[in-house]
């Protein structure tokens, strides 16, 4: 059961290591020093609650067909001996370190089969404790069966919401039934609906998580609150507001670690990334990101952030709402109804002393020349804007009122990206481009022509043959050629493409292209992005 220390995993280093293989040779115990996945059995667990592993630190597991049990203490006798009872069997004991159970417990409890549909088919008609009664700030998803049949009907579609990557819940009431979907990849698909019935102390209870009124119910309402999994933190951003047939919720689960990307994570081809960092590494200069809503925008605004040492720079962002709580930054809320928009956060900003400046969006001319003039006055400014292209940046800024002599001087690249659905790669088959598709870009189309390409098929690994995004990107890097054609007052979106193509920007048919034909994604994904 021991193995080599270069397997070891971060549960047992140094001394605790040292101490439980000493402790394995006096007590001719085995020592288990990584925590292999397939000795975890959640059948083992099922009727054991989470908090009485993680108080007494044990954890049933199934090693060679026996059932043994992970101790950190072999004096603990009493626990083990009520374990066994309980499972009714005998255990061996195995030592380990505690962080190592501590793991292999939430792991465990967190891939336990338990869903909301199964809990529906037993949930009885009885709403159990009052939902407002106290709770913590922070609840535990994977402490399900202690709580009332409410609450655990909550935890429950919150937790199957973060095993399946949801970044969105619906609860959408309807006359005769409350349909709940998850937003999965950019899509959403309808789930097991709670009993109409139960309606009413579901929203309660998600309102009392979020701190909101719930005897408002006329008014939308916004809130937050926060749940865990396991040691991992979640926050769920809640919205209400009131329809025909009662309050209809959306919750945004935001979860940093799979949110706080690294570059390299996005999906952006080598040489494109290679230039886009090369654009960072300016001391002053605007850098802009554009796309639609949902297109990962602020995913890779933070990502370009965290390639910053922001221990020898000040670096400050103004955003609306802040997303995720970024570490050795210092992050504003715009909260308009007390005066706090974007462009008075910003010119309190700059005194501040910072050196990378981070504007959320900017939606008006005000804010627009307090981020130009910044990136004039040696700052380095990060911002986004709602366009369908990077060239349609430049007449964006324009239109709002830029002079184009500013925009020429301060624009350092702009960076146009959409998400698509990454095909899964267990399941995903060959076919070949045959004909002209309608709405494909003829450049695109002759260059697909004839060759192979992937579609979805779906398969146990994956949603639709589809699992994960990742990114379309144009990036448009601003040489002296379209410095030019901005100081010469080309307005025209064409033009502005053709001068940026003969600079060497790639563009999203072409990141779109290179994607389909590398099988990451499928022709008719990228055809319902780009329309």
């Amino acid at each position: 059961m021991t193995t080599s220390p270069e397997a070891r995993q971060p549960g047992s280093p140094g001394a605790e290591g040292d101490h439980l293989r000493a402790l394995g040779d006096s007590t001719g115990l085995p020592v288990l020093e990584h925590l292999p996945a397939e000795i975890l059995d959640a059948s083992l667990i099922k009727d054991l609650s989470l908090e009485w592993a993680r108080t007494h630190c044990l954890l049933p597991v199934t090693v060679d067909g026996q059932a043994c049990v992970l101790t950190a203490d072999p004096d603990q006798v009493a626990p083990q001996e009520y374990l066994a009872l309980l499972l009714g069997r005998e255990l061996q004991p195995i030592l380990a370190s505690r962080a190592l159970i501590l793991a292999g417990i939430e792991q465990c409890y967190y891939s336990r089969e338990s869903s909301p549909g199964d809990f529906l088919k037993d949930l009885a008609r009885s709403e159990g404790p009052p939902v407002t009664a106290t709770i913590p700030a922070s609840a535990d998803l994977l402490q399900v069966a202690t709580e009332a049949p409410v609450t655990q009907l909550v935890n429950l579609i919150l937790l199957e919401a973060v095993k399946r990557r949801a970044s969105d819940i619906h609860f959408e009431p309807f006359e005769s039934r409350l349909r709940v979907r998850y937003r999965i990849d950019g899509v959403l698909y309808e789930q097991a609906g709670p009993p109409k019935h139960l309606e009413e102390s579901l929203v309660s209870r998600l309102k009392v998580m979020a701190r909101m009124d719930i005897a408002e119910k006329r008014l939308p309402q916004d809130g937050m609150a926060r749940v865990r999994v396991g040691e991992r933190e979640i926050d769920v951003r809640v919205s209400t507001i009131p329809v025909a047939e009662g309050e209809r919720m959306v919750l945004r689960l935001l979860d940093s670690r799979s949110a706080l990307l690294p570059l390299s994570a996005l999906g952006m081809a080598e040489g494109m990334r290679a230039t886009f960092e090369h654009t960072l590494t300016g001391a002053d200069g605007m850098v802009v990101v554009c796309g639609p809503t949902g297109a990962g925008k602020t995913t890779t605004l933070y990502a370009a952030l965290g390639l910053l040492d922001a221990s020898r720079r000040n670096i400050l962002t103004i955003e609306d709402p802040i997303e995720y709580q970024l570490s050795n930054i210092g992050q504003m809320q715009v909260k308009p109804k007390i005066g706090l928009t974007f462009s008075n956060g910003l010119r309190h900003i700059l005194r501040q002393d910072p050196d990378v400046i981070l504007v959320g969006e900017t939606r008006d001319l005000e804010t627009a020349e307090i981020a130009i003039r910044s990136a004039l006055t040696g700052h380095l400014v990060f911002t986004t804007l709602h366009t369908s292209d990077a060239p349609g940046v430049i007449l964006r800024l324009m239109d709002m009122g830029v002079p184009a002599p500013l925009l020429a001087a301060c624009l350092r690249s702009v960076l146009a990206q959409r998400l698509v659905r990454r095909l899964c790669p267990v399941c995903k088959r060959s076919t070949l481009v045959a004909g002209v598709a309608r709405g494909v870009p003829s450049p695109m189309m002759a260059a697909m022509a004839g060759r192979p390409t992937w579609e979805p098929v779906g398969c146990g690994e994956c949603l639709e043959g589809f699992k994960g995004r990742l990114g379309l990107f144009e990036f448009m890097p601003v040489g002296d050629s379209l410095r030019e054609a901005m100081r010469s007052g080309a307005s025209g979106l064409s033009s502005l493409r053709r001068v940026a193509a003969a600079a060497g920007m790639v563009t999203l048919q072409d990141d779109a292209q290179a994607k389909v034909l590398a099988g990451q994604t499928s022709l008719a994904e990228v055809l319902a992005v780009l329309a």
